[in-house]
């Protein structure tokens, strides 16, 4: 299981939103990079960065921002939010990010995404963000008809390297994952499934970890809120790990 600390990127700042909505943003860190040294020096393994300016703008807009994230840490990090074509998926490969995030073109042009993951094998990860079981696109604006099982299981052969899915109506407002649904996903595919949204403490953590086809978590405003810490995340998961491997 593995502990993936989050940074979203708002004017350069990093910020939590409540349920996607720009104007419920609350700033935690005005240095990004200071932020992501800080997740490091936590022992984190990975750090996942949205830019949420790029995610409502169709196109990648805090730039510098995540640039200057990846040059100062030495740990992988994914990013997410306004990725829409393949010469931006390739200049962030070519700068110093591990993974690219795909959401709103997995249903606008999921034959880009296919292309995507064949070109750069493991390193696409499918955003699922969805309301009610239905796939919303272009930063939550827009609700689809598709069913995020539908989506998930359209790119089952495609080779992503995991899906993160994102229960909307739970992101940022501290009131605990939908492990249920979570758990349906993750059973139904083969790809591994990035649990996201709702975090609220390390009971939550403890339960994702007991979830044996989950691979991973995003936290976010837990952090933030000092209702967590990444080194008390971390150790659970490290001590669930071990649990595993001696049964």
């Amino acid at each position: 299981m593995i502990i993936y600390p989050a940074i979203d990127l708002k004017d350069g700042k990093c910020v939590r939103l409540e349920q996607g909505d720009m104007s419920r943003a609350t700033i935690f860190n005005t240095s990004p990079v200071k932020q992501a040294r800080e997740f490091e020096r936590s022992g984190a393994e990975w750090i996942h960065i949205v830019d949420l300016n790029g995610a409502f703008a169709g196109r990648s807009v805090n730039t510098d921002a995540v640039t200057a994230i990846v040059d100062a840490v030495n740990i992988p990090v994914q990013v997410g939010g306004g990725i829409r074509d393949e010469s931006m998926i390739e200049f962030w490969l070519n700068h110093g990010v591990s993974r690219v995030i795909l959401g709103t073109v997995t249903v606008k042009n999921p034959s880009l995404v296919k292309r995507a993951c064949s070109r750069w094998s493991n390193r696409i990860v499918l955003g699922i963000d969805a309301i009610d079981g239905r796939v919303a696109v272009e930063g939550w604006a827009e609700v689809s008809n598709i069913t995020l099982e539908e989506l998930a299981e359209d790119f089952e052969a495609a080779g992503a390297a995991a899906i993160v899915y994102t229960d909307i109506s739970r992101d940022g407002l501290l009131k605990g994952p939908n492990i249920e649904s979570t758990m349906k996903l993750a059973k139904r595919v083969a790809t591994p499934i990035i649990a996201s949204g709702g975090i609220s403490g390390i009971e939550d953590i403890r339960r994702i970890c007991a979830s044996p086809p989950i691979s991973g978590v995003i936290v976010g405003r837990a952090l933030y809120d000092r209702k967590i810490t990444l080194e008390a995340a971390l150790k659970v998961a490290s001590q669930e790990a071990d649990g595993a491997q001696l049964a």
